[in-house]
């Protein structure tokens, strides 16, 4: 509790205040008077005197219009950590010198997964946390988490030790970060795409701190319950609903090959795109052929894969495939049409011990249930929020 509470030395705090200010052409004078503080106090920040207070911090980067940790952020260290590499390293990032990761303290050790593994635009927005330091050093053994290698980090390891990781294929995730950021400024989300089936694995591997899934019983009907109960032991889970949303067939705008049903997709004409095995989109596409009498192999395209609900919608709108199953939103931001089969819950999936030893987790909670989250990602289709943040229960009380 000493360590949690302990003032943190001026030396460890990159101040940008001065910069972020004359980049806004304000004089010094200027800032103090929009931020109501004085000009001495202004003088003595900028200068590395004293650190604010979080409130007169949270005037000045709104008079300057950015966030909090833009003017005071924890510097880099260089310090060295040890962690398991998830999943192999292209051959390019075997020929660079400086491959860039994310690192997740999950239980007791770090998971460390390179950062192009987000895919080619979020490898720019997201910031690195480390450096990968050479090749693997001592692995822990067949069945373990993956190789063992060795990191040099860019940024504070106790902000790093905040961040939740969290497997699954919802994208909102990522929004959901940054409403985060309004009640816990240093924690942060990463979210890592993959099936629901896979995001499940990983949480079991202790490779994430969250999973998220979406995978309906096709005798009850019912989301996601009855799969987790034939696949985690115990009850040492917390199930959450993040949001229900539609699922469906997304098809080229105007649907010019007028696609309607299921039973559509055997036609030679059409291409699908698929999910991969164990994703939920997957799952309801093998129930609804299965139901119509339909094989894979009546399928044109059925083998032909993509890793993401965007993956699909943007697949269809380059013209490399007619149809795929997937989201309402991921249709949406692609301008493509949605023909909407049913609703599924998203439930995301974190073990009850997990809410204690990162307290950020409970932040996240508290930041998806918020009115203005809930109608943000309403704004983006296909998303009812009317359960969200309701607990479900993993076995029958």
């Amino acid at each position: 509790m000493g360590e949690r509470h302990r003032a943190e030395p001026i030396s460890n705090i990159d101040n940008n205040l001065k910069s972020l200010r004359a980049a806004k052409g304000m004089s010094q004078s200027d800032l103090a008077d929009s931020a109501q503080i004085t000009r001495q106090a202004v003088c003595a920040i900028e200068g590395n005197h004293y650190l604010p207070t979080t409130a007169v911090a949270l005037r000045l980067a709104g008079v300057l219009g950015c966030r909090v940790e833009d003017l005071f952020s924890l510097r880099a260290t260089g310090e060295v950590i040890e962690g398991e590499l998830i999943g192999e390293l292209g051959q390019v990032d075997v020929n660079h010198t400086s491959v860039r990761v994310k690192v997740a303290r999950v239980e007791d050790h770090y998971v460390v997964r390179p950062v192009r593994a987000l895919g080619e635009l979020l490898a720019y927005m997201v910031p690195a946390d480390g450096l990968l330091l050479g090749g693997a050093v001592n692995g822990r053994g067949a069945g373990k988490i993956g190789k063992r290698v060795r990191v040099q980090l860019l940024r504070d390891r106790r902000v790093i030790e905040q961040e939740i990781a969290i497997a699954g294929c919802d994208p909102a995730i990522f929004l959901a970060g940054e409403y985060l950021r309004r009640y816990k400024e240093t924690a942060t989300v990463t979210g890592w795409t993959m099936g629901s089936s896979a995001a499940l694995e990983a949480l079991k591997r202790h490779e994430v701190h969250m999973a998220g899934l979406h995978i309906v019983d096709e005798k009850t009907g019912e989301s996601n319950i009855p799969y987790l109960r034939k696949h985690l032991r115990g009850d040492d889970y917390l199930i959450v609903t993040f949001a229900a949303w539609e699922e469906g067939l997304i098809v080229r705008q105007g649907n010019p090959k007028d696609i309607r049903k299921i039973d559509d997709l055997s036609r030679r004409d059409i291409t699908l795109i698929n999910r991969e095995k164990g994703a939920g989109a997957r799952h309801l596409l093998d129930q609804r052929l299965e139901k119509e009498g339909l094989q894979s192999q009546d399928v044109r395209g059925y083998d032909l894969v993509a890793d993401s609900h965007f993956q699909v919608a943007r697949r269809i709108s380059e013209g490399s495939a007619d149809v795929g199953m997937g989201v309402r939103s991921a249709a949406n931001l692609f301008g493509l049409d949605f023909i909407p089969l049913q609703q599924s819950r998203y439930d995301l999936v974190v073990p009850k011990s997990y809410l204690t030893a990162l307290p950020s987790i409970g932040n996240l909670l508290e930041a998806i249930v918020s009115r203005q989250f809930r109608t943000e990602i309403e704004a983006l289709g296909g998303y009812d929020t009317r359960e969200t943040g309701k607990i479900r229960q993993l076995r029958v009380q």
